[in-house]
C-alpha cells in the first residue's frame, strides 16, 4: 500500500510540472503587459520599471519560467534573500534552510503562487483560502445529495427493471443530464427563490456567510446553501441513478451471487452483503471526478446565485486578467484532482477485493 502511493505521488508530481509548464506559457503569450495590469492605470514610467524588475517582468521567457518554478516548488534555490531576485519575502514566509552549497541556498517551503494583479498586491494563496472552503462546502452538499438519492433511486430502478418506475426514473436521469448548468440554475433560482419566495423563504442569490443587516458582524446563512448544492448535484445524480441501475444489474447475474441464493440468502441479505458492495465501483469512479470538478470551481451555478466561491473569484479574474489567481486556481484545482484520484484506488480495493492496488 505504503510503496502504491508512493509510486502514485511521484506521477503526480510529474503530471504537476506538466500543469505548471502548460498554464504559465499558456498565460504569458497573452498580449499585454502584466506590469500595466498591477497598476491598472495608474502608472507612470517609473512606476512601470520598478515592477517589472520587482517581479522579474524584464527577463527572458525561459528566466521567468524558472523563477515560476522556484516559486511553487516546495523545493526552492536561492542565491541570496535579500540580494537576488526572488518572489519570496522573509517577513511573510519561514523558511527552513536545508543545505547551503556555493552559496545558493536550498529551502523547504510552502509553494508561493505569487500576488494578485488586482487585489492590492494580496496573496494568491490566501485569496483561493478564502474562497475555496465555500466551494468545497457546496460540493460536499451537492455530492451527499446525489449519493443518497442516486444510489436509492439507481437500486429501485434496477429490483423494479422495465417498470413504469423503472421508465420514469430512466426519463428524469435522461433530463438531468442534458438540461445545461446555468439553464437549471436560473431555472431553480427564479422558481424557487422568487415566485415561491413567499412559502420557500429561500433567496435568489446569497452565499455562505452574509454580513448581519445592522453591520454586527458575519452570520451563516445555511439557507443560502439549498438551492445551489440542488442544481450543482442535478447532473450527479442523474449519472448516478443509471451508474447504479447497471452496475447492479450485472452483478446480480455473477456467479457468486446466483451460489448465495442457493445457500438460502433471501434477496435483502444477497443484496446488503454481496451485491451492493461490488456495484459501488463505478459510483465511485463517476463521483470522485464530479467532486474534483465541484472543487475546481461550479463556474455558472456559484456566479448565478453570488456564492463567493473559487469558480466565482476565477470568473471575476478572468474578467480583470489577474493572471495569478487564475494560474494559482488551476494550480489548486490541477492539485485536488491528482489527490482525489489516488483516494478513489485505495477506496477500490476496500470494496472490491478482487482489485489489488499492485
Amino acid at each position: 500500500m505504503f510503496q502504491y502511493i508512493i509510486h502514485k505521488i511521484f506521477y503526480g508530481f510529474l503530471t504537476l510540472f506538466g500543469v505548471v509548464t502548460v498554464i504559465f506559457f499558456l498565460f504569458n503569450v497573452l498580449p499585454g503587459d502584466p506590469a500595466r495590469m498591477m497598476l491598472d492605470q495608474r502608472e507612470d514610467t517609473k512606476q512601470l520599471e520598478n515592477i517589472r524588475k520587482k517581479y522579474g517582468f524584464d527577463k527572458p521567457i525561459s528566466t521567468q519560467y524558472l523563477y515560476y518554478l522556484n516559486d511553487v516548488s516546495p523545493l526552492s534555490f536561492h542565491s541570496d534573500f535579500s540580494g537576488d531576485y526572488t518572489f519570496l519575502s522573509e517577513e511573510k514566509y519561514s523558511f527552513q534552510k536545508i543545505i547551503q552549497i556555493n552559496g545558493t541556498n536550498i529551502v523547504l517551503k510552502y509553494p508561493y503562487l505569487r500576488q494578485s494583479f488586482q487585489k492590492n498586491g494580496k496573496n494568491v494563496s490566501e485569496v483561493i483560502a478564502e474562497t475555496l472552503p465555500n466551494t468545497a462546502v457546496l460540493a460536499i452538499f451537492s455530492i451527499a445529495i446525489a449519493l443518497f438519492l442516486g444510489i436509492i433511486l439507481g437500486i429501485l430502478s434496477a429490483l423494479y427493471k422495465d417498470t413504469f418506475f423503472d421508465k420514469i426514473i430512466a426519463i428524469i436521469s435522461t433530463l438531468g443530464m442534458s438540461v445545461p448548468s446555468f439553464f437549471s440554475a436560473i431555472l431553480v433560482a427564479w422558481f424557487f427563490g422568487f415566485v415561491l419566495h413567499k412559502f420557500t423563504g429561500l433567496e435568489m442569490t446569497g452565499s455562505l456567510y452574509e454580513v448581519d443587516d445592522f453591520g454586527e458582524g458575519i452570520r451563516i446563512e445555511w439557507k443560502n446553501l439549498v438551492l445551489p448544492a440542488i442544481v450543482l448535484g442535478i447532473r450527479p445524480l442523474a449519472v448516478v441513478i443509471q451508474l447504479m441501475r447497471n452496475s447492479l444489474l450485472e452483478t446480480l447475474q455473477q456467479d457468486y451471487i446466483r451460489t448465495a441464493r442457493a445457500k438460502g440468502l433471501t434477496e435483502y441479505q444477497v443484496l446488503k452483503k454481496h451485491a451492493l458492495k461490488n456495484s459501488l465501483n463505478p459510483v465511485v469512479t463517476a463521483i470522485s471526478g464530479w467532486f474534483a470538478s465541484m472543487l475546481a470551481g461550479a463556474v455558472f451555478v456559484e456566479y448565478i446565485f453570488n456564492w463567493n466561491g473559487l469558480g466565482k473569484e476565477i470568473v471575476n479574474s478572468l474578467n480583470t486578467l489577474d493572471l495569478p489567481v487564475i494560474m494559482g486556481s488551476v494550480l489548486v484545482i490541477a492539485t485536488l484532482f491528482i489527490l482525489i484520484n489516488i483516494l478513489v484506488d485505495v477506496i477500490y480495493s476496500w470494496l472490491d477485493p478482487r482489485i489489488k492496488l499492485s
